[in-house]
């Protein structure tokens, strides 16, 4: 098993802004988020990154992958003397993890904060416990990804992206200082909210649409059955408007019923929009759906592009492909050698003398735009 390593600790009542150059950060399950956060923090002068796991094949590999630099399967070995303490378990995990943390030894000072999407509950449960001369500070780091795990994870997961803390009202404003510029390292913005108030906004702009998208996946399924035509003719747009509906079905399941209470009323709400569009349809208002329309258009228009939000963004390009012989090699290879990371591959439509659709998928938006200029410049048509 990969051990924590020993390590000469400041005193236990040396102020933070003493230990600036000397902390140890304990990463509670090693995954996307909580190995994304390590690697932020990895390699930055005095800081040591310890990573728990449940299971030594997981604490192997973070370790192998440059991640953290050790690992444990003891929860007290890696929150032992830990400046901050990162609890990055699934949502259902977090409360059950939070009372087991808190049960140990933990150092004067220390910080515990979690990354959980849903923040009411998990402030509820840390109001119930006494934390002496430790604090908790809730967060959430609003971005993801399509993978999951370690392997997936990456230092660039959250630059640009709204880091949101929760801190009760009579936090210490140091320790939240101190949490803020430890974040720094991510690049992210940091602001602080109410768990409630975070709750309510996160439910309305990621937790329902995934609902909406699940329910609208599983109604076409449902229309299939009896006419393979819909899983035919669905491919394209209707994949990537659905995409969420591919999320993994046990987190979202914690996530919300989590956030059960605010997602019934945004369902109530949503009713409401749904009920609106039958009206007009039966009153063929042509006006009024238009108005709909362009009311939409103008708020989605508003929205800032280049910060990533609550549901993680793709970085895709389209391009029309002749069918003939070494092109897909002929493009992997010039993207190749002009040092294009290119994470995905997808040819959605290739027949005998008819172009075929190449997606092309990227980790990051300068990949992307990388990838569009080598396109661009071998004249192939190039959209998103």
């Amino acid at each position: 098993m990969a051990q924590v390593r020993a390590r000469q600790q400041p005193e236990r009542n040396e102020p933070y802004e003493a230990r600036l150059t000397s902390m140890k950060i304990a990463v509670i399950g090693v995954g996307l988020i909580g190995g994304s956060l390590a690697l932020c923090f990895r390699g930055k002068p005095g800081l040591e990154l310890v990573g728990y796991s449940n299971r030594q094949d997981l604490a192997d590999l973070s370790v192998e992958l440059g991640v953290v630099d050790s690992a444990t399967l003891s929860l007290e070995e890696a929150v032992q003397d830990a400046d901050f303490i990162f609890l990055s378990t699934p949502v259902g995990l977090l409360e059950t993890y939070l009372e087991q943390v808190h049960a140990l030894p933990l150092k004067k000072g220390c910080i515990v904060t979690d990354v959980g999407s849903t923040k009411d509950s998990i402030a509820a449960k840390a109001r119930q416990l006494d934390w002496e001369d430790a604090c908790f500070i809730g967060g959430h780091p609003m971005a993801g990804s399509e993978r999951s795990g370690v392997q997936a994870a990456t230092s660039l997961l959250f630059e640009n992206a709204y880091y949101v803390l929760t801190p009760e009202p009579g936090t210490d404003p140091a320790r939240i200082a101190a949490l803020t510029e430890l974040l720094s390292h991510t690049r992210a913005k940091v602001i602080c909210l109410e768990p409630g108030q975070h709750d309510e906004i996160v439910g309305a702009i990621s937790h329902l649409p995934h609902i909406i998208a699940v329910a609208l996946v599983n109604q076409i399924s449902g229309y299939h059955d009896s006419n393979p035509l819909y899983r035919t003719l669905a491919a394209g747009g209707f994949r990537d408007i659905t995409r969420i509906a591919s999320s993994d079905p046990v987190v979202w399941r914690d996530i919300l019923l989590n956030n059960r209470f605010n997602l019934l009323k945004l369902l109530r709400d949503w009713n409401v929009q749904v009920e609106s569009f039958i009206d007009q349809l039966e009153r063929e208002d042509g006006e009024g759906i238009s108005a709909r329309f362009r009311d939409a258009g103008d708020f989605r228009d508003e929205l800032p592009e280049r910060r990533k939000g609550a549901i993680a963004k793709t970085y895709d390009l389209y391009l029309d492909v002749p069918d003939h012989p070494g092109i897909i090699g002929r493009i992997t290879t010039e993207l190749g050698s002009q040092g294009v990371n290119l994470s995905n591959l997808q040819i959605i439509e290739s027949r005998e003398d008819v172009p075929g659709l190449m997606r092309l998928s990227f980790r990051d938006e300068i990949q992307m735009e990388r990838a569009r200029k080598v396109l661009t410049g071998l004249e192939f048509d190039v959209y998103a």
